[in-house]
């Protein structure tokens, strides 16, 4: 075991990276656990043209290489490997990764969600490309297109919703006869002219070229299969906190989000702090990740401060 650290940072994305940028600049000297599939969902992105600073928009694997870089070149050392297991029971925290232990007095949990898929085929090889689990993100790319919504719940009514403000027609499908949105988003969506739904029906598999051209739709009742012409297909159907190594230690609710209390990136174990989207289950957005690790990197330094091994910095007033 390597001496005991000051921080800790279990996640390499938006949240994970602004984090250790704003704690090695703080001189905290953070190592960062990034993972084998570092950059969080923004590696499967293509073009990003809502986070500021990028005015002609940028690939969102290139975003993250220049976070990265960013928060190496003031000092940030990193691990490209998954964690294995952590102890948050005593103090120093610890963590290791394969059979290698770390310890340090504080960490911070980025470690992000995932969007769930369909797990049809084409799905991953049209990502990108018409395929897409962020309405908010891509909806601008399909101005006067038709798309598809796949999803029952409010994610899903949210998503049509959103995607009208550009598409010419949105289809919203769903495997039951019944929806599990909230009566308001669903009557919101209803009253929508652009949007219309097909329920017992799946998407059995996506069509096309250098792009989404259809889908392939199974009825669930009579197993009978239909092609619905469209230019994109957003995937609606719920995202999975990556929060299995810490849901034995660390409040969560009941989909397994980390819980931190008001106003605050703290967890119910001092020292342990959590941020973006692992946190978050509302925005989901890189922006917001960015901001809550910056909020987690000056909770930690004030922590460590509050502990006397560390002068505190005056990170706080560091725009």
């Amino acid at each position: 075991m390597s001496e005991t650290r000051e921080l800790i940072i279990i996640g390499g994305g938006p949240a994970g990276y602004t984090a250790a940028l704003y704690a090695a600049r703080a001189n905290l000297a953070p190592l960062v656990i990034e993972g084998f599939n570092w950059g969080g969902q923004l590696m499967v992105t293509t073009d990003v043209e809502n986070y500021p600073g990028y005015p002609d928009g940028i690939m969102g694997p290139e975003m993250m290489a220049e976070f990265r870089r960013q928060a190496e070149r003031f000092g940030a050392e990193f691990i490209t490997d998954d964690v294995a297991r952590v102890d948050f029971s005593e103090r120093p925290l610890r963590v290791w990764v394969e059979n290698d232990e770390y310890s340090a007095q504080t960490v911070i949990v980025a470690t992000g969600a995932t969007a769930r898929w369909l797990g049809i085929p084409r799905e991953q090889h049209f990502q990108g490309r018409g395929v897409s689990a962020c309405a908010t993100c891509d909806g601008a790319f399909f101005k006067e297109k038709e798309l598809v919504v796949v999803g029952g719940g409010d994610s899903a009514m949210e998503e049509a919703n959103f995607l009208t403000r550009y598409a010419t027609k949105v289809t919203v499908v769903h495997r039951r006869n019944e929806f599990r949105a909230s009566q308001i988003m669903l009557e919101r969506a209803r009253a929508n002219p652009k949007i219309s739904f097909i329920t017992n029906a799946v998407v059995d598999d996506i069509l096309g070229d250098a792009k989404v051209e259809a889908v392939m739709l199974r009825d669930t009742v009579t197993d009978g299969i239909s092609e619905l012409k469209t230019d994109g297909v957003f995937v609606a159907i719920g995202h999975d906190p990556t929060t299995a190594l810490f849901v034995d230690q660390l409040d969560h609710d009941a989909a397994g989000y980390l819980v931190t209390k008001p106003h605050s990136t703290e967890t119910n174990i001092d020292g342990v702090f959590a941020a973006g989207d692992v946190q978050d289950h509302t925005y989901r957005q890189a922006v917001t990740a960015a901001g809550s690790g910056c909020m987690a990197a000056l909770d930690a330094e004030r922590y460590l401060a509050a502990l006397e091994r560390h002068p505190g910095t005056a990170v706080a007033a560091e725009v």
